[in-house]
């Protein structure tokens, strides 16, 4: 299963090449750009752990790029994506994420269902990655 998540996730993975000219459009737009990264992609689950700070100042993808390849190093085997940051008066969100790394193996999801009162029933999506301890979850 892929995780379908943020802007280009059904797209194939981009290459360094294709990230870094989104990564050059970001800090044109005058965006902050960071990486973050989880072993857990549950839809709900907004807050990845993020690597390093934020780049407010930065005027090349090439410093952004590097942090990528550090990250990688030691999260390769977990979801690593870009997030973009609009800090502009009124706006002050994410204005892009994009995934840059998967692990080899994507477990993907199952629908939980549980019996309410009555004949209601509640769905539940949960991930396979958290049948595993965090940190062993694709090794």
């Amino acid at each position: 299963m892929r995780i379908t998540q943020g802007a280009f996730s059904f797209l194939p993975d981009l290459t360094d090449e294709q990230i870094t000219k989104q990564v050059q459009y970001c800090i044109d737009n005058g965006w902050a750009v960071s990486l973050e990264f989880t072993d857990d992609p549950h839809p709900r689950n907004t807050y990845w752990e993020m690597w390093g700070h934020p780049m407010f100042d930065n005027p090349d993808a090439a410093a952004l790029m590097y942090e990528l390849a550090e990250c990688r190093k030691v999260y390769g085997d977990q979801y690593i994506r870009v997030v973009a940051f609009d800090a502009t008066h009124g706006w002050e969100s994410v204005r892009l994420s994009f995934i840059v790394n998967r692990p080899k193996e994507e477990p993907g999801f199952r629908l939980a269902r549980q019996e309410m009162d009555g004949r209601n029933q509640r769905y539940t999506t949960i991930s396979y990655a958290v049948d595993k301890p965090a940190g062993s979850r694709y090794a």
